[in-house]
């Protein structure tokens, strides 16, 4: 990348100097390489970090957001067609019979 900016600027630096261009051609020619090399070097980064994020199992903020978002959808799908559900059954309590307690024999 560095030879490709100094053997670009020798080459326009040449045509300024024998007339076929001007300092404003070179310096706008040199801000236009400028630009490009900075998106090339931005692409490239964010190409790495994603190879690396997903190598190691991560996900990007907005896939997360996007995965919440269709978890809440699902649940409220779920929830309003769903059967209802029967009530967890209790323990139910026997009515116990009465101990019948011995009567005392009446002595007549």
């Amino acid at each position: 990348m560095a030879n490709d900016l100094f053997s670009s600027l020798r080459i326009y630096l040449n045509k300024v100097s024998e007339g076929e261009r001007t300092p404003a051609e070179l310096a706008n020619a040199l801000n236009h390489w400028v630009k490009q090399s900075g998106d090339v070097l931005k692409s490239k980064i964010d190409e790495e970090v994603n190879n690396t994020v997903s190598r190691m199992g991560f996900i990007k903020r907005e896939e997360f957001d996007e995965l919440r978002e269709e978890l809440e959808k699902l649940k409220k799908v779920t929830s309003t067609h769903a059967p209802k559900k029967k009530s967890a059954p209790t323990a139910k309590t026997q009515p116990t019979k009465k101990k019948s307690t011995p009567q005392k024999k009446s002595s007549r």
